[in-house]
């Protein structure tokens, strides 16, 4: 019989004993040798190798146990799926990393529950006094009746008549729009910016809310807590609460490492609402900042488009901001929502279209897809980020499939690279079905529209890719008129002018490591 391992004795010094056992499980398996002789015979053969396969086969089950996450996950796309797999497996520590902090659409659990709480405690807006005139009651054609629908079951508004509209000329006329608005307001001003920058622009807008404070004028201010962080650590934010102005954070960051297990810190408020006396609205894809935008100044001027609207639009408008503010503020707004609204003149129909990760699964990319189903003329649609689920896809190369004159343009310079490269991998089959593809020179096009056969526009916060579909909080506005419509339209020409038009040849010229490139990033698309 053999003689038995000597065995160290318990009570001499603790690191002596700690120290081989930690060489052990540090060194290689073809070690075992140096190993044995290290820790003075003090593990066996066996107890050598079970440490690394131990570790794996670990390791291999917690990788399985989240790949069936992510296959149990309710409201996924199969592309999403697979993206997260892939990740998961080719990147074995940080891809469970990465699943955990952005792999599911969580804001946290309390966060749903008051959002939905107080949505349910507002009070019907069909119900306001003043929304039974006439002329509020739309009036639709029948083949754009379809479109309104889908808005309605996305937020729960209903088309409303009497609303007419302008296209600011830039953003800098569109912050001075804004200014005189609030310098002319009378009761209340209410505003939301994902980015409100403490720059030229956003101090304007801080000096105006300041002078209608001064006269009375109730002014609330919110802002995310993570795209407007520079202003929220600046003077300008503590100058504002100082004078009078309400404030409120959208989405608080807090402790980052503790509020990683509270929801996601990626998913944000991205909406931009201006509502002044129930009366006036501004909707569009601006920030509240300079076109020059200096934290990304290399890729500026940021090219963008904001109208403003009036008549009843601006009270649905009016609720949203509502939901917002009474969700992650103490201040309960409801009676503003009852005010009565002027009669309006008769105008076109108009809905506000708002999308986030509390509402319905995909509801924003199937707005945009019933949209491009719809055309039978003409599409023209401007974006800076494109990275569109299957269905979004097939919907724009169906339209140019079907002899509609499909037009894309897209940023010639992007400012996330990820989100260039992934969209660039699409533009084969787009060209294919003989959609227009073009890239903006002139700085970074940031304008999110899309114009149907000259008569409906949809214009608002939310890009064609993944973040808009499914993480973020956005706000469009959809309207049908011909007059409003071809002002947006003659502004999608004018960006043309400064374009590059992209050909089926230059991408077959490619070179393989570009189209790889765009293609690998492209997989992981649900995921940037």
């Amino acid at each position: 019989m053999p003689p038995s391992p000597s065995v160290p004795s318990l009570s001499g010094n603790r690191s002596s004993l700690l120290a081989p056992r930690e060489f052990v499980i540090r060194i290689s398996v073809g070690d075992q040798n140096e190993a044995r002789s290290t820790a003075g015979g003090a593990m066996s053969n066996g107890s050598v190798c079970k440490g690394p396969p131990m570790l794996i086969a670990f390791h291999i089950l917690i990788q399985a146990g989240f790949i069936v996450r992510v296959l149990l996950r309710a409201h996924r796309d199969p592309a999403s799926r697979i993206a997260w797999i892939v990740v998961i497996l080719a990147l074995p520590v940080v891809g469970i990393v990465a699943y955990l902090l952005l792999g599911e659409t969580n804001i946290g659990r309390k966060r749903v529950e008051r959002m939905k709480s107080v949505i349910a405690s507002l009070p019907d807006i069909s119900s306001t006094p003043g929304f039974d005139a006439p002329t509020v009651r739309p009036e639709i054609p029948e083949r754009h009746l379809p479109l309104f629908k889908v808005g309605q079951s996305i937020s729960g508004f209903e088309p409303v008549g009497g609303n007419h509209a302008h296209l600011m000329t830039d953003s800098n006329a569109a912050i001075d729009a804004i200014v005189a608005d609030i310098d002319n307001a009378g009761k209340h001003v209410h505003l939301l910016f994902y980015i409100w920058m403490p720059d030229n622009d956003g101090r304007k807008i801080v000096e105006a809310l300041k002078r209608a404070v001064a006269r009375d004028v109730t002014c609330r201010a919110m802002v995310d807590d993570l795209g407007s962080r520079l202003l929220i650590k600046s003077d300008l934010w503590r100058d504002m609460a100082a004078a009078g102005v309400k404030l409120g954070r959208a989405l608080k960051v807090g402790n980052p490492l503790w509020r990683v297990f509270a929801g996601r810190i990626d998913l944000r408020n991205h909406r931009k609402i201006v509502v002044i006396d129930n009366i006036i609205t501004y909707c569009g894809s601006q920030n509240c900042a300079d076109p020059e935008f200096p934290t990304k100044a290399k890729y500026a001027p940021w090219v963008d488009a904001m109208m403003r609207f009036t008549g009843p639009i601006a009270h649905q408008n009016q609720h949203l901001f509502s939901r917002d503010w009474m969700a992650y503020t103490n201040e309960d707004i409801r009676a503003v929502l009852l005010e009565p609204i002027a009669l309006p003149e008769p105008g076109f129909p108009a809905q506000v279209v708002a999308s986030g990760p509390t509402g319905r699964s995909s509801e924003a990319s199937e707005m945009f897809e019933t949209l491009m189903y719809s055309a039978r003329r003409e599409l023209f649609i401007t974006t800076p980020y494109y990275v569109p689920n299957e269905a979004m896809q097939a919907a724009l190369c169906a339209a140019g499939n079907r002899g509609v004159d499909t037009t894309i343009i897209f940023p010639a310079r992007n400012d996330d690279f990820a989100v260039g490269a992934a969209s660039r991998s699409y533009y084969a089959d787009l060209l294919a079905a003989g959609v227009k593809i073009h890239e903006y020179g002139a700085g970074l096009l940031h304008t999110k529209s899309m114009t149907v056969d000259r008569e409906v526009t949809l214009i608002g916060s939310a890009n064609m890719d993944r973040r808009s579909f499914d993480l973020n909080y956005e706000n469009n506005i959809l309207f049908c008129d011909a007059a409003a419509t071809s002002e947006m339209h003659e502004r999608q020409q004018q960006y043309l002018v400064k374009c590059r038009k992209i050909t089926a040849e230059e991408v077959d010229a490619w070179s393989w490591l570009r189209r790889l490139w765009n293609n690998a990033v492209a997989i992981v698309g649900p995921v940037i």
